[in-house]
């Protein structure tokens, strides 16, 4: 029996763990398909509070985990396949273990949904990026190119203009999901150019050079362009992982946990959801460990009480 099981390894997820293992909490977390979550795909983070030079987003989860095992959190690399909290105590499922708890954090973040090639995996965090808000400054002065036709690709070609000399979006049809006034507001921005009809065959470049051009196809017409573009944004939306959820805890239309107002508790007593898992909104790292943090506090006065 623990006093908090933490599901997944992210910002949020260690944040809880250091508060709840300080607490004496004693607190297991079970890491997850991608420990240390979406920011091991990134390379350098600037905009981490307390890191004046930056610092890669690897070593920062490796430092977030060091820490929180320093105060006692027991730390089990496993992917949780199954949970019951419809019951007391709460039953977690990883691997062929079995850990009953009396109080649950979920901490199992959102993946950036990709265009599904191979080259895109090999060159994120070299030129690839899913997040403009993190990555944008990197391409101060470049010509860059974005992938998606919703409001969050209009949103992240636009907010790139500050920094790109040439933000290119790219979208595979004609007709944009996104809301006329996003789109409205992107074509009027002279640095935005559109490419419809088009996707992204293979992404070219390496490690060392980054990205040094796209390998483009006409859908209708199948004919093919290589673009010159220093980076590649992918802005085709999130989906929250939490599949092993549903039917058991409150979920938005997008499968979101729901949480209560300036709270991190979900429907069920005793169960708590922190980081991207219920933040659509803004997906930062620094956003995502405040909640964590307010999840340890919440779950440790839940057990006093």
């Amino acid at each position: 029996m623990r006093n908090v099981v933490i599901i997944g390894s992210g910002p949020a997820g260690l944040t809880a763990a250091v508060y709840s293992a300080r607490a004496n909490l004693q607190p297991l977390m079970i890491e997850g398909r991608e420990p240390g979550g979406q920011l091991t795909l990134t390379t350098l983070v600037e905009n981490y509070p307390g890191f004046a030079d930056g610092i890669m987003g690897p070593q920062l989860m490796e430092d977030m985990r060091k820490q929180a095992q320093r105060f006692g959190t027991e730390i089990v690399n496993g992917f949780v396949h199954k949970v019951e909290l419809q019951q007391k105590p709460f039953k977690i499922h990883y691997g062929d273990e079995v850990v009953e708890a009396k109080t649950v954090i979920i901490s199992t973040g959102s993946s950036a949904k990709l265009i599904g090639i191979e080259s895109e995996l090999r060159l994120m965090g070299h030129g690839v990026s899913t997040c403009a808000t993190c990555d944008g400054f990197f391409f101060r002065g470049k010509k860059i190119a974005v992938v998606g036709g919703g409001d969050s690709a209009m949103e992240e070609a636009t907010f790139l203009t500050k920094f790109a000399t040439e933000v290119n979006l790219l979208h595979r049809n004609e007709n944009f999901r996104a809301s006329k006034i996003m789109v409205d507001r992107a074509r009027s921005n002279p640095k935005v150019k559109f490419s419809v009809n088009t996707v992204v065959d293979e992404v070219l470049g390496n490690a060392e050079t980054g990205v040094t051009a796209l390998k483009l196809r006409n859908v209708k017409d199948s004919t093919t362009s290589v673009m010159e573009v220093d980076g590649l944004f992918i802005a085709i939306g999130h989906n929250p992982n939490t599949d092993i959820f549903k039917g058991q805890i409150d979920l938005d239309e997008r499968g979101y946990i729901k949480t209560q107002a300036n709270s991190t508790r979900t429907n069920i007593p005793g169960v708590f959801a922190c980081g991207d898992v219920q933040d659509p909104v803004f997906r930062q790292a620094i956003t995502a460990a405040g909640t964590g943090c307010m999840s340890a506090i919440e779950a440790e006065r839940w057990l006093e009480h």
